[in-house]
């Protein structure tokens, strides 16, 4: 395909249920900048001199009357729907459409109903192939991760064509690709197997001084994966005096020189899945490592050396009954995590959960826009959807009440942040129906 003038490549972000909410105390997108439209745009090949549009609909409205060559779209199982709906809406208008992003890689034949060309796994190669493909006339309707994806030497991405001023949270960098568990509900694996890709340590670093911050976040999905390469990490951090944050696992309280590197290199708060505080449940989801170290012992060893903790719990394993929200609550509470937050299990497509619930006759719908960690979406095995979704609402409430909130935070290590990010919490906690409408009829259980 020959163009006689510039070619114009459009890259969307579809909104999800809670991002395109930013009233009240939200005057700016609730998430994290992301990186996969910056990153997309940084891969377009410099000999194309293509013209670029990002739009995270997070943050911005879909010109519906844009002006492309291409567009692409990358979706999340549960902005997949409006995702469809863009890709229709333009390919009726003969504007080519590609998607990409884990609902595509997890369910490729059905994203190829919806695009000219669907890209599977990451799109460090692929991406700029489709490109060169689509400028010759020749794209391809199914492109599939290289077999030797390598993360190094990679443009930086292109973050001057976002308006980082409407993200709370506008300096995000990432490390690391993958995760090397197998839990049971996770995409990762599914998607993308577990083996971790690595960026050069040295590139990591030299991203981090040419953004000019000492503030950020690293998205990576496990940033301890490998424990070796994480150690080389932090201790390459530590003269730049960074306040960062991330995501691991209960493993990096395991490893006391990991954690010491880690607090050395300026990491002041982790995000880390800690599901439930039932054995039987981290059996269930694989995620039995969990249980090698009590909650409240791994609190104090992060707050030892000043990291704050944002855990995350999952209602809805088998073994859940009705005692397991109060139970959760007082934990969080005794605990002292600083920053709980709450889901509900969800089985997205293709996942070992997914396959087993399906097998049993338990998947109630498959309106993959109430796939969001908010929704029941299969039958549970001890409670009825209601007294699931209801639970998952209480815990949230009762948790970010003041009293909860006082007696959380009140030794935390960082006060301030603390109060500030749980009345926050609070907010949204006491939104629930209004952030992801669940007061939607839930789907009924199938009759015996």
């Amino acid at each position: 395909m020959t163009h006689q003038t510039k070619l114009r490549i459009a890259l969307i972000s579809p909104r999800g249920p809670l991002y395109r909410h930013r009233t009240g105390i939200w005057k700016k997108s609730m998430r994290y900048m992301p990186l996969t439209l910056t990153t997309l745009a940084a891969l377009v090949p410099p000999e194309l001199q293509a013209e670029l549009i990002l739009v995270d609909e997070g943050i911005q409205e879909v010109d519906l009357n844009l002006q492309a060559d291409l567009i692409g779209i990358s979706m999340i199982t549960g902005t997949a729907p409006r995702a469809y709906e863009l890709a229709h809406h333009f390919r009726q208008r003969g504007v080519p459409v590609v998607l990409g992003g884990v609902h595509a890689t997890l369910l490729p034949d059905e994203a190829a109903q919806y695009a000219d060309a669907v890209v599977v796994g990451y799109a460090e190669q692929t991406w700029p192939q489709l490109l060169r493909d689509f400028v010759a006339g020749q794209m391809a309707p199914r492109y599939l991760q290289a077999p030797n994806l390598s993360l190094a030497n990679l443009p930086l991405p292109r973050r001057d064509l976002l308006p980082t001023k409407h993200y709370t949270t506008p300096h995000t960098i990432e490390a690391t690709r993958g995760c090397i568990h197998q839990c049971e509900f996770c995409v990762v694996p599914t998607a993308w197997g577990r083996h971790p890709y690595q960026r050069p340590v040295a590139e990591v670093v030299a991203e981090i001084r040419h953004m000019g911050t000492r503030r950020l976040v690293f998205l990576d999905l496990n940033l301890i994966a490998d424990l070796d390469y994480a150690k080389a990490l932090f201790a390459a951090l530590t003269p730049l005096r960074l306040a960062w944050g991330g995501l691991a696992t209960t493993l990096i309280a395991q490893d006391e020189e990991l954690l010491d590197l880690a607090a050395r290199s300026g990491c002041r708060g982790l995000l880390i899945g800690l599901e439930s505080d039932a054995g039987a449940a981290l059996s269930e989801t694989r995620k039995s490592f969990n249980g090698r170290l009590d909650y409240r012992e791994l609190t104090r060893r992060l707050h030892e050396r000043k990291i704050a903790l944002m855990g995350c719990f999952v209602f809805g394993f088998d073994h859940d009954d009705q005692d397991c929200f109060a139970r959760t609550v007082e934990l969080v509470a005794e605990a002292r995590i600083d920053l709980p937050r709450y889901a509900i299990q969800t089985p997205f497509p293709a996942t070992p959960l997914f396959r087993r619930l399906e097998a049993e006759g338990r998947i109630l719908t498959t309106d993959w826009s109430l796939y969001d960690g908010q929704h029941v979406v299969f039958q549970p095995a001890k409670l009825t959807p209601e007294a699931l979704l209801r639970g998952t609402e209480w815990a949230w409430k009762k948790t970010y009440s003041y009293p909860e909130i006082f007696r959380r935070i009140k030794a935390s290590p960082q006060l301030a942040v603390a109060l500030a990010t749980n009345l926050g919490y609070r907010y949204y906690a006491y939104r629930l129906h209004q952030f992801y409408t669940c007061d939607a009829p839930l789907v009924a259980a199938p009759s015996a």
